[in-house]
């Protein structure tokens, strides 16, 4: 189970850092704002997932 989690919080954290690019790209670019709004708050619910399968992990490990 925890080598699940542990590639789990490897994808969000992957996922998040993608996000985050593509929305400071789109933000040079100056394009559509609606967009860029919308990948960063996909970079946050993201990052809560993130932090949410950490959390859980650690719960985890000290239980063990």
């Amino acid at each position: 189970m925890a080598g699940f989690l542990q590639i789990g919080v490897l994808l969000a954290m992957a996922a998040v850092a993608g996000v985050l690019i593509m929305g400071i790209v789109s933000m040079a670019r100056g394009k559509d704002a609606r967009k860029q709004n919308k990948l960063m708050q996909l970079r946050v619910v993201l990052q809560g997932l993130a932090l949410l399968l950490l959390f859980i992990l650690s719960l985890m490990a000290v239980g063990s």
